[in-house]
């Protein structure tokens, strides 16, 4: 079997290299790797910080919002980062395209 191979203008075929995160880790951990947070209105934002407290995390995103979610396995978050589901990016977040790229070829086990 082989791996799909994308082609970049001018440069020679590169395969994709396929993540893999644990699908029900914790919440913290896996924000932590990808920086990134769906909001309930369906925006991805980029994570600045994250802080722990407690079964809480503080999260800064790199538009200014302030935000404190539940550290859980089942949340709604958790499982739109399984899902890879989103609406959109955050304009003033200014995410990368590679890194939404990234963020989709990301698989859970």
């Amino acid at each position: 079997m082989s791996l799909p191979v994308s082609k970049i203008e001018g440069s020679p075929a590169k395969k994709v290299k396929k993540r893999y995160f644990r699908k029900h880790d914790e919440l913290a951990n896996v924000l932590q790797k990808i920086k990134l947070w769906p909001s309930r209105t369906g925006t991805l934002h980029g994570i600045r910080k994250i802080v722990r407290k407690g079964a809480y995390l503080d999260i800064v995103t790199h538009c200014g919002t302030e935000v404190r979610i539940k550290d859980s396995k089942t949340s709604r978050v958790s499982r739109w980062m399984r899902n890879k589901w989103y609406v959109r990016a955050c304009p003033k977040c200014k995410i990368p395209e590679w890194k939404l790229e990234k963020f989709s070829s990301t698989s859970f086990q």
